[in-house]
């Protein structure tokens, strides 16, 4: 029987080893330069672990949603080019134009603001993100020959280098992908009549970095391939290629054998059909486990898979095990690695109608992260 760390409750095991495996194998089959997302801690799984982790499997530069996130990273020890691209409004860029991270730059104002923050050796550098048809952020295209103009005098007189031009897809379509890969293209070409050169062009996501090759431009961002998971409804981690990262597991906490008819969590969602037993997770919504798949989630225990019976509360779950040999302190298994035998994040996923992302990043801080390498 497999049993946690003694002392442990409840954990999510890291695979480092994954992640880099994961970066390599994608670096390779798009022939591009890899920038690597770690908002959002890592999509769950830490984002100095990830982004080391990335940076060893061949990525160049790494990605964030926001200057505290790509702060905390250098605080963590990463000097590799960062990136952070969604802002406050009227934020000032002093500390992260002293930390050497890059701003992606959606409006005049944002591309003024990261000019002031220049100093006299030390021009900011920016990706300016283009407004392609997603309608969040991002120059608008009416807006291209003056931001342009103005982003070209500022690299002139030393205050900014323009890194990159970059955008968003939607993956609603390879229709509406290619649709807005032409607007793109419109965009890099008003650039480059304003004199912008820039290095980097960066459009596509794990998505389109694996379905639309043309959009890979020789630079792409990975966020939830890198971590093992896939994007696609019709294919799973192991058809790409990848291997999950994230297992989250608990310790069954209590174990009881009921009769038929007992009620099971709050609500009585559930009666047991038969004399049975039941088992404990530790685990619940506020670990983000979600609520929405009570009575649907699966769960590992010895090799077996079972269903969440009744709701998931705050800080448990029951499950219904029949007769088949529990005890306190076996493993509880939530996902994992399919290959493994484990239950996938993108199982949860369907279970609480939402999207595998959602079901890594959303694990709380109660729940233990602890590195491997396999």
């Amino acid at each position: 029987m497999t049993r946690l760390p003694a002392g442990v409750m409840r954990e999510a095991t890291i695979d480092v080893g994954a992640i880099s495996a994961n970066v390599r194998h994608l670096r390779r089959l798009t022939e591009s330069e890899v920038i690597a997302v770690v908002k959002a801690d890592g999509y769950g799984h830490g984002a100095v672990r990830s982004a080391v982790a990335a940076l060893e499997g061949g990525a160049t530069r790494i990605g964030v949603a926001d200057v505290t996130e790509a702060l905390a990273l250098r605080r963590g020890g990463i000097s590799a080019p960062v990136i952070a691209w969604l802002h406050a409004p009227g934020a000032s860029f002093a500390e992260a134009a002293s930390a050497n991270i890059e701003l992606g730059i959606s409006t005049f104002d944002q591309l003024l603001s990261a000019a002031a923050a220049a100093s006299v050796d030390r021009p900011v550098g920016v990706h300016l993100k283009l407004e392609t048809g997603l309608a969040r952020n991002g120059i608008a295209p009416e807006d291209y020959r003056v931001v342009f103009a103005e982003a070209a005098r500022l690299e002139r007189i030393g205050k900014l280098r323009v890194v990159g031009l970059f955008s968003h897809l939607s993956n609603a379509s390879i229709e509406d992908d290619r649709e807005q890969l032409r607007l793109f293209h419109d965009g890099v070409s008003v650039a480059a009549s304003a004199g912008l050169a820039p290095p980097l062009r960066h459009i596509a996501a794990t998505y389109a970095a694996i379905d639309l090759p043309e959009a890979r431009l020789g630079c792409v961002r990975l966020g939830i391939g890198m971590y093992g998971l896939s994007p696609f409804a019709d294919r799973s981690s192991a058809d790409l290629g990848l291997r999950p990262a994230m297992t989250l597991r608990a310790a069954v906490s209590a174990v009881r054998r009921v009769p038929a008819g007992h009620g099971v969590s709050y609500g009585y969602d559930y009666r047991t059909p038969r004399e049975t037993t039941l088992a404990l997770v530790p685990l619940g919504y506020a670990d983000g486990v979600p609520r929405q798949a009570s009575g649907a989630g699966p769960v590992a225990i010895n090799g077996q898979r079972f269903r969440v019976a009744g709701r998931i509360a705050m800080d448990q779950f029951v499950v219904d095990v029949g007769d088949h040999p529990v005890a306190v302190g076996d493993e509880a298994v939530l996902f994992g690695d399919p290959t493994l035998g484990a239950p996938a994040a993108t199982d949860w996923a369907d279970a609480a109608g939402t999207i595998n992302y959602e079901i890594v990043t959303r694990i709380g801080p109660r729940v233990v992260r602890r590195q491997v390498s396999a």
